[in-house]
Order: structure tokens, then C-alpha cells, then sequence
């Protein structure tokens, strides 16, 4: 009796999978600097709200002409949106902490959403350095809940961005991924340095003339 030919094994597919789950550094990363950037966002929010009832109120943080943020909050640039920035924060932060959370608890993210993750990331962090840039510059003021937001801003897009160029999520020349990956810590670094430094130089005579 014959049986016919024999079908071949089915060849494995080489789609990407819709969904990628994450290390648990990437997690971690989430879940902190969404809670960290959360509070600091929430802090500020709760010292503007104070402002606006009582314009005679000193924030906590208003340490110094130089160190201060009810100024920065009460400048244009700090509701750029024509709403509070910090307002932003509040949304954007808690929705990192619960997609880390889920990521911690072993759920696999579709990579659109990881897309998007990146993007709004990269979005925060364009934001963040020309607020940086509108403080140093312009507002001459250093505002101490404004820079957590600033530095947590910064890991989370450089961590999930690392994760979207390790799993292909994001396309880029062969090497790149493995390159960022072992010198991650060093780049990061060296980013937070920049920013060091750049603070330190403008506001040069102020540190001076704390010694």
C-alpha cells in the first residue's frame, strides 16, 4: 500500500516574535526611575499647587538665588504645554512603574509597545535637555526636583533603548547592540558627566563663593 511521499519539516519561522519579554535590569530600571521621577514629579506639582493659593509661599527647595524651583515653576518654561509640566510627569512616570512592575512579573510586551516606550523616552529626554538648557541659560536657576526628573528621564530612555537594540526591536548596524551593551555603564556616565560639568561651569562664582 502505498503512502505517498513523506512531507518535509516545516522550516522554522524567522519572524520576530510580537512579543519580547525583558531582563530583569530593564524592569528594575523601570519600576525606579518611574517611582523616583513620580515623586519628584508629584512633589513639585504639590509646591505649585501651593503657589497658586499662597504666592508668598517658599518651596522646600528654594535654597538659594541659585538653587531654587518656585521660580522655574512659575516660569513660562515651566508650563510650556500651557499646564504644568510636572503634570506630564505624573501621567508618564506611573506608566512606566506599572509596565515595569508587569515586566518584572514576566509579562511579554508587543514590540510596538516597546516602540512606543522608546519614543516617548526619547521625546522626555529632547524635553529634558532643553529645559536643562532654558535653566542654565536663561532661567539661571537650578531647580533640585527638576534635575531627579532630568537624571531618571536619562536612565530610562538609555536602559529601554539597550533593550529595544538587544532584541532587534529597534534596527541598527550588526556590533552596535553588543558594543552599547558592554559599555553601557561607562556612556551613561559619561553622559551624567557632561551635564555635571556643565552645571558646575555656569554657575561657577555661586559654588566659589560657597567655600
Amino acid at each position: 500500500m502505498s503512502h505517498g511521499p513523506a512531507l518535509a519539516p516545516a522550516a522554522p519561522s524567522t519572524r520576530p516574535p510580537t512579543a519580547v519579554g525583558a531582563s530583569r535590569r530593564t524592569g528594575w530600571v523601570m519600576v525606579l526611575t518611574g517611582i523616583v521621577g513620580w515623586l519628584a514629579s508629584f512633589q513639585l506639582t504639590v509646591d505649585d499647587w501651593r503657589l497658586l493659593r499662597d504666592p508668598a509661599h517658599q518651596p522646600p527647595c528654594d535654597i538659594s538665588p541659585v538653587v531654587s524651583c518656585g521660580s522655574v515653576m512659575s516660569s513660562p518654561q515651566g508650563s510650556l504645554f500651557g499646564f504644568p509640566n510636572m503634570l506630564l510627569g505624573l501621567g508618564a512616570f506611573a506608566a512606566v512603574t506599572a509596565l515595569g512592575i508587569a515586566v518584572l512579573s514576566g509579562a511579554r510586551l508587543h514590540r510596538r509597545l516597546w516602540l512606543t516606550l522608546d519614543a516617548g523616552a526619547l521625546v522626555g529626554v529632547v524635553f529634558a535637555h532643553w529645559l536643562i538648557g532654558q535653566s542654565l541659560y536663561e532661567l539661571n536657576k537650578l531647580c533640585p526636583y527638576c534635575a531627579v526628573v532630568w537624571i531618571a528621564t536619562i536612565a530610562l530612555f538609555w536602559y529601554v533603548t539597550l533593550h529595544c537594540l538587544e532584541q532587534e526591536i529597534v534596527p541598527v548596524p550588526r556590533g552596535v547592540p553588543e558594543v552599547v551593551r558592554d559599555t553601557h555603564w561607562m556612556l551613561l556616565g559619561a553622559w551624567y558627566g557632561i551635564i555635571v560639568l556643565l552645571v558646575l561651569t555656569r554657575f561657577r562664582p555661586y559654588w566659589s563663593s560657597l567655600q
